[in-house]
């Protein structure tokens, strides 16, 4: 695996980095290309559960969000969100579920994590709509994959991890 580093890019090829549309992905290379008579330097991203791979330019990887992989601080904030006591607000679901959908593509562990913790329900509780359910799945999802990164484990038992902690 080759390291490619430019001076003002902080990602190297074999890095984990987190864009905030579609979760964590690998950046596998760092390379130029000629789109419309100029050169671009590229950002090559891949995704390997959506087998997706993005090309996001150098100039623009700070707007369009990518980082890297979250900071242990800013993990452990994260899974104290998860340990609080959920928060409802009392607006219509369209309104909650477009703030859920905007936290989860915010990227930000510990603004995922309140979505989890809001949509949380235990086996004794009242069952989830369709929609509330896919948007907890998502969201336990996209931060499940960053846990793993974090720790260096498997997805699974990186979800296995946050639901025991949600259980508590």
């Amino acid at each position: 695996m080759n390291k490619k580093v430019s001076v003002k890019n902080p990602f190297c090829s074999g890095d984990y980095v987190v864009y905030p549309a579609h979760g964590v992905g690998k950046v596998q290379d760092i390379t130029k290309q000629k789109i419309a008579g100029s050169e671009l330097e590229l950002i090559v991203v891949n995704f390997d559960k959506d087998k997706m791979t993005l090309r996001i330019p150098m100039a623009k990887a700070e707007t369009t969000g990518l980082r890297r992989i979250s900071e242990a601080g800013t993990m452990a904030d994260a899974l104290n969100t998860l340990k609080g006591k959920a928060r409802v607000k009392k607006v219509m679901w369209s309104r909650r579920a477009q703030e859920y959908e905007n936290k989860i593509n915010s990227g930000s562990p510990v603004a995922i994590a309140e979505v989890i913790r809001d949509l949380y329900r235990s086996e004794n509780l009242a069952e989830q709509s369709y929609s509330e359910r896919q948007i907890y799945e998502q969201a336990l999802d996209r931060l499940a994959n960053e846990y793993a990164v974090f720790e260096n484990i498997s997805s699974e038992a990186a979800t296995k991890k946050l639901l025991d902690i949600l259980a508590k």
